[in-house]
């Protein structure tokens, strides 16, 4: 059988509109962090280029040696600033902060990193390997909600979420930004993008 954590894991899943309140669980990531703009840093292509390999030499080797299939999980980023109006009205992406993410299963492990790591790192072709690592994430009560439409189009939506939702919930924000692409930007028109954006919360 081969294992769908997108439908296995209630926290990938979202309503469009709605504010949810969860708790997300301990979750394991491939992780790179970087510094600028998606659309034009070196840094990000570079690190893209470098999470997806690694990715699915995890999942064939998953498969093929321990006896466990699963789909390579969507793209997921951290986002922060020093000055986190630059996520909501100014949207200045140079002063972005971010880390990549890939969640792999809690049966992967740093052996099994590194033995991919060293496989990939043979054909020269992930430009970021040092960088890359794997760690787990621990978010727990948070707040989501899906958006659907283009990235940039996510700026009012934050806004609420931070500045009228949480508040209202008697929450305080805590941890980074997270935000998971359901969407496949080379394949699905920008309106149709899905995006579940999520907010750890302390209450």
């Amino acid at each position: 059988m081969k294992s769908d954590f997108k439908k296995l894991i209630p926290t990938y899943s979202a309503k469009r509109g709605e504010f949810a309140v969860v708790t997300v669980p301990t979750l394991q990531f491939l992780m790179i962090d970087g510094h600028g703009d998606p659309n034009t840093a070196q840094a990000y292509k570079d690190a893209l280029t470098t999470l997806y390999p690694v990715a699915y030499k995890l999942k064939f080797f998953s498969k093929a040696d321990l006896g466990k299939d699963y789909g390579v999980m969507p793209l997921e980023a951290l986002w922060w600033s020093d000055d986190m109006e630059s996520f909501t009205s100014a949207r200045d992406k140079s002063r972005w902060d971010w880390t990549l993410m890939s969640m792999v299963p809690d049966w992967i492990t740093p052996e099994h990193f590194e033995a991919a790591r060293e496989l990939v790192a043979r054909k020269g072709e992930a430009p970021a390997l040092e960088a890359l690592r794997l760690e787990p994430l621990e978010e727990g009560l948070s707040v989501q909600t899906l958006h659907i439409g283009p990235y940039d189009n996510e700026g009012p939506v934050l806004e609420e979420m931070h500045n009228a939702f949480i508040p209202s919930q008697s929450l305080t924000m805590t941890g980074r930004h997270h935000e998971i692409y359901l969407g496949d930007p080379r394949r699905a028109a920008p309106d149709k993008l899905k995006t579940i954006l999520r907010q750890p919360v302390t209450g």
